[in-house]
């Protein structure tokens, strides 16, 4: 009867929220008079007058309750941290010397005239005020807390105006929105598909999507020309702070376009939406790289340019050098390349053989340090190079008083890598690094084909509809490991915020790419059909890209992770600790699926579960 007598009064006229909390009018606006809900952060009882912290997704306003509340004042005795309230009263000034400047609320209060407990709240596992130095599986099993976090609440409000600038964009440049299935054919050329058991049809089952590529390939064969979708897309795969098994994707695809097209109107995009969001101006067009220079002058596809050191090309050095270790390596097809390190001369003995174990972690023989200290160069290897090598390397690297040299030699990619990782290792921990700037890169000519070890055939590096390049399709049956495609990366700060490519539109091209791939004709047709039976019937040029938006917004509200800008995240075991999923199903539903699970530590071994 209370409860039901709470609900009553609420939904009274007279209750109506007025104002916000952290929006509530200056004193002397429409009378002061204010009706405010929100939940209690904070209670201080002074003896005889009780102020209270109200709370709601605007702000916090400080609200005053006396005794000549009657029995209303009694109840605010008993009231506890995040209960939910209805406060009715006057706004009035805080008195001279009591204001808070850090709230926007923090010159004025709300003399409390009466209250209603829209809700009480049972003792929670952590306080609010606390949250943020919280254990994060603490804070996600009670997701429905870290929410009220002003954190999170920024987070997925700046989410939510990215999303409605995405749709205002696009729809202002022509494109269509098009939901593509949930529930689609399984095609694994990529990470683990997660799969769904079809009822209807016993021992068959569905795919989640890992993306819309296919359909939306298709999409362009039924002549929609210009396609976008804000979709949740699923892997089965290992997470990292950057990846979950399900994540939304801004998706996009165009007919008739060449690979300057999808750049240019992403970088229209980027440069709204930074604008909009943050009141960020960017310069485009951004630079682009090619793949191999990528590689060769950051040791990564998805360079960092915030840092400003690049690895270094030191062949010409070393070719004709006494040091046996690098003039063989170069003999046999290798590589010798270094990374500067401005004033690391200075680093102790043990911090260059941290960074010397690093390096071997990572993969190289080792490395070799060279520092150049009093005008000339010192460190163990100096003695087998003559002056006028000495000479040449501080010329080569651009070695200045104080700095020290890492060289590393090897096969061309892996030593690359190498330093690629101590470059950024090194880079962020120094002044090397330009914290807020916004660096964009588009990189390019990305390999088409790589060797498969473990099934020993060649595979796709992004996936089977991307077009090589023109110009190297003749390699494509001679040395496919050559062969480039028209691929394309859109980089942000050292993370890949999305990529695409020109598709093949040819059915013949695409059935090359498939026996090079050693697909059977059969076994393209099995996995395949649908599509190459679209590409046969009159398909227009055209390709598209695809934006990891959770990782897009991470990067624009200044999270770490991107757990930090999803509602209801996932774990790296890929759980949710709110809800407990996944969890046991009723054997019922497994009957009706025509599913036995194979339990032992056989079958969770070989990952089998046996059909009935």
């Amino acid at each position: 009867m209370k409860e039901r007598a709470i609900s009553k009064r609420f939904f009274d006229d007279s209750w109506k929220r007025s104002s916000y909390c952290g929006y509530i009018p200056s004193p002397g606006e429409n009378g002061g008079d204010v009706v405010l809900n929100g939940w209690l952060r904070r209670r201080r009882d002074l003896g005889g007058i009780i102020f209270i912290d109200l709370w709601d997704h605007t702000g916090t306003v400080q609200v005053v309750l006396g005794p000549d509340m009657g029995p209303a004042y009694e109840q605010a005795k008993s009231l506890r941290n995040e209960f939910v309230l209805a406060i009715r009263g006057k706004v009035r000034k805080r008195p001279e010397g009591t204001e808070n400047p850090s709230l926007l609320t923090g010159d004025r209060e709300v003399l409390a005239e009466d209250l209603l407990v829209l809700s009480p709240s049972r003792p929670l596992p952590f306080e609010m005020s606390e949250a943020d130095r919280v254990d994060e599986n603490l804070r996600l099993r009670s997701r429905y807390l870290d929410l009220r976090r002003p954190f999170m609440q920024n987070n997925l409000r700046l989410r939510s105006r990215a999303a409605e600038f995405t749709r205002s964009y696009l729809s202002s440049e022509g494109f269509v929105e098009v939901e593509t299935p949930m529930l689609t054919k399984s095609t694994p050329e990529g990470a683990r598909d997660y799969l769904v058991p079809a009822r209807v049809t016993p021992g068959r089952f569905f795919a989640l999507p890992q993306s819309p590529q296919i359909f939306k390939q298709i999409l362009m064969v039924g002549g929609m020309d210009r396609y976008y979708q804000i979709v949740k897309c699923f892997r089965d795969e290992d997470l990292r702070a950057d990846r979950q098994p399900e994540f939304t994707q801004i998706d996009i695809e165009m007919s008739f376009i060449n690979e300057e097209d999808i750049t240019s109107l992403m970088e229209g995009y980027m440069k709204g939406l930074f604008q909009s969001i943050l009141g960020e101006a960017l310069d485009v067009p951004f630079p682009r790289l090619s793949w191999h220079e990528a590689i060769d002058r950051y040791g990564s596809d998805k360079p960092d340019l915030r840092i400003r050191s690049e690895i270094l090309d030191l062949d010409a050095v070393f070719s004709g050098s006494s040091f046996d270790a690098f003039k063989k390596i170069l003999d046999q097809g290798g590589v010798v390349r270094g990374l500067r390190l401005p004033g690391g001369a200075s680093l102790s003995r043990k911090e260059i053989s941290d960074l010397e174990a690093r390096a071997k972690e990572l993969g190289a023989a080792g490395l070799a340090p060279f520092a150049f200290k009093e005008g000339g160069l010192k460190g163990p290897l100096v003695k087998f190079l003559s002056e006028e090598e000495q000479v040449r390397l501080i010329a080569v690297s651009g070695m200045q008083e104080g700095d020290i040299l890492l060289a590393a030699s090897g096969p061309w990619r892996e030593t690359c890598e190498v330093l690629g990782h101590l470059r950024l290792e090194t880079g962020r921990r120094s002044s090397q690094v330009e914290e807020d700037a916004w660096a964009f890169l588009w990189v390019t000519d990305f390999p088409l084909l790589e060797w498969d070890d473990d099934e020993q055939r060649w595979s796709a590096v992004h996936h089977p509809f991307t077009s090589p390049n023109l110009e190297d399709l003749e390699l494509l049956s001679s040395d496919p490991g050559k062969v480039r495609s028209r691929a394309y990366d859109l980089v942000l700060n050292g993370t890949e915020v999305g990529g695409g490519s020109i598709r093949i539109h040819d059915p013949a091209v695409q059935q090359r790419m498939f026996e090079v791939m050693n697909f059977t004709p059969e076994r393209a047709r099995e996995r395949f059909g649908f599509l190459i039976d679209a590409l046969s019937s009159g398909t227009p040029p055209h390709g598209g890209i695809a934006l990891g938006f959770d990782r897009l917004v991470m990067l624009l509200c200044g999270a770490h992770s991107i757990r930090d800008v999803i509602a209801f995240p996932k774990t790296q075991k890929a759980q949710c600790l709110m809800s407990g999923a996944p969890s046991d199903v009723d054997p019922v539903q497994l009957s009706d699926l025509h599913i036995a699970l194979d339990l032992s530590e056989e079958g969770k071994r070989c990952g089998s579960g046996g059909e009935e």
